[in-house]
């Protein structure tokens, strides 16, 4: 590592606390995150600062190989007996070493989270480059690259890079190490080539639609030229990454206990599914419902959507009814296709009836109201708590990709996303045809909206397990520990791959690749409400 370090360091120039290499060549950069942080503070936002200085967390410059080499290291498996565990230590140390070096991003993240719209619209009303200050000089040419360094180092650092372009609102820059970035970037190479190459159309957009800031720093509307995914081809997918990866069976597996373990001694059960787009999650529920030693008990199932095509989901569920009727249970299926609003979330428009144990179930749905205030969400979870449900379930990704600093959002979802696509390329080849449709079909537009959009177009607002308990506590809720680690373990054993990882923490359940959380699990009673 020390000749790559040789190649590939940053020119390094005096600097207090020597910053991010990258963000020494942008004071501009450097001037506009100051005023942020003074602008969110007069809006009454607590600020969380190590140093007790109002200046965004930065990783260390001599930290950047670091960053690197999680990447890097994430793949590579090679050696046996005693030098493979010490390698494989090395690894983990490396992966969680970039944990902790992010989590000085996500801590401000945090805390500013309900600053971010404000701080993005001033960062579009800056206009300075990056070049004027040597960016281009911290780049190492291909050909230096190629001399004996790993290409995967190098597009890494063009990434990082690129991404402080982009931030800088240096275009010209940015197109230039996007150009080089395509040259090694590619979604029929490795994990990393393949997740460089969303994350580069992410940054592409981005610059496409900041080519289009009005003159009071907003951006204009305006179509991105990029093709749309057509709904049979995004179920397509997503059904595939149901198939071949733990990550979204392990959420309905969890949910599914919580809500058996809730529903005991109850006779009439009513599950409200906020965004439900697939009746996937419910046929294991109605087998164990089935098998319950005190008999089954009657269930509704209303799904909120906003899907436009409705036939596809009325048709699953009409065959779900028809299975639950074989096992002996009355299945009704209501669908109200509207988006959840609180307006929606009352006792008359979701019918709710006496006698009937309410279950609220939201798997990678709750995220898309956060937004910039979080006001959006606090008023869905108080309309939530007016209910009085029994039990609120909840399936999220467990990332930070919803603060208010650009370039941290997009260290966090880069790392959070080859983990991802390393796990997967441990279960497919790289010439699957599945694997191609779940990485662009799925993943790139989840990437994509992180990295390009900002206000309301930016839905994919995934938060920590943390920030969710302070969210879910300070609208009424408390958690209830979930009690299905060994069935997790044993569904995981079914993928026979040995990279998955499962942890509890706080009463949350969450499923890992190589000790990297990737999703939570939880579940939630009112305050006071009796434990089951």
């Amino acid at each position: 590592m020390e000749g790559i370090n040789g190649c590939l360091s940053f020119p390094l120039y005096e600097s207090f606390n020597h910053d991010f290499a990258i963000r020494r060549f942008c004071p501009a950069r450097v001037e506009l995150e100051q005023g942020e942080l003074e602008e969110a503070m007069n809006y009454g936002i607590e600020s969380f600062s190590p140093d007790g200085e109002t200046s965004t967390p930065h990783l260390a410059a001599s930290e950047i190989d670091d960053f690197v080499d999680s990447f890097i290291n994430m793949d590579d498996d090679d050696g046996d007996g005693n030098d493979k565990d010490d390698h494989n230590s090395k690894k983990h140390h490396n992966f969680h070493h970039f944990q902790d070096e992010i989590e000085a991003f996500s801590m401000v993240n945090d805390d500013f989270g309900d600053a971010s719209m404000m701080i993005e619209e001033d960062e579009l009303q800056m206009s300075s480059s990056c070049e004027d200050f040597g960016a281009h000089e911290m780049v190492p040419s291909v050909e230096e690259a190629s001399h004996g360094v790993d290409q995967g180092l190098h597009l890494v650092h063009l990434l990082l890079a690129c991404a402080e372009a982009v931030g800088c609102r240096d275009i010209q820059l940015a197109t230039s190490m996007l150009g080089q970035i395509w040259a090694s970037a590619s979604p029929w190479g490795d994990s990393l080539q393949r997740v460089s190459y969303c994350f580069a159309t992410g940054l592409k957009s981005r610059l496409s639609l900041l080519q289009n800031v009005n003159g009071n720093g907003t951006i204009a509307n305006c179509a991105l030229d990029v093709p749309l995914i057509a709904r049979e081809e995004k179920m397509e997918a997503f059904q595939l990454l149901y198939q071949t990866t733990p990550y979204i069976a392990f959420g309905f597996m969890a949910a599914n206990e919580a809500i058996c373990q809730a529903a005991q001694g109850k006779d009439s059960l009513h599950i409200i599914d906020l965004g439900m787009e697939h009746p996937l999650q419910w046929p294991s529920l109605i087998r164990t419902l089935a098998s319950r030693p005190e008999g089954p008990p009657t269930l509704r199932i209303t799904a909120l959507t906003n899907d436009q095509d409705l036939l596809e989901l009325e048709a699953g569920m009409k065959s779900l009814v028809e299975e639950a009727s074989s096992l002996g249970i009355a299945l009704e299926f209501h669908m109200i296709p509207e988006p959840v609003t609180p307006s929606l979330l009352t006792r008359e428009n979701l019918n709710l009836r006496e006698g009937e144990a309410l279950f609220i179930n939201s798997v990678m749905h709750l995220h898309k109201y956060v937004k910039e205030s979080r006001g959006s969400l606090k008023a869905i979870l108080q309309a939530i708590k007016k209910l009085g449900p029994a039990l609120l379930t909840m399936v999220e990704q467990d990332a930070n990709h919803n603060g208010p600093f650009f370039l941290g959002r997009f260290l966090e979802s880069l790392h959070y996303y080859s983990a991802i696509f390393d796990s997967i390329e441990a279960s497919l080849p790289r010439h699957s045809p599945q694997r191609t449709k779940i990485e662009r079909l799925h993943f790139a537009e989840e990437i994509r909206n992180i990295v390009a959009y900002e206000g309301s177009d930016r839905i994919e607002r995934h938060e920590r397990a943390d920030q969710w308990r302070r969210q879910l506590g300070r609208a009424g809720f408390q958690v209830m520990g979930l009690k299905c680690l060994s069935q997790a373990r044993m569904m995981l054993s079914v993928y026979g791959c040995d990279g998955y990882t499962l942890a509890s923490k706080k009463g949350c359940l969450l499923l890992g690749w190589k000790g990297r959380p990737i999703m939570l699990a939880s579940a939630w009673q009112l305050h006071n409400a009796s434990s089951f």
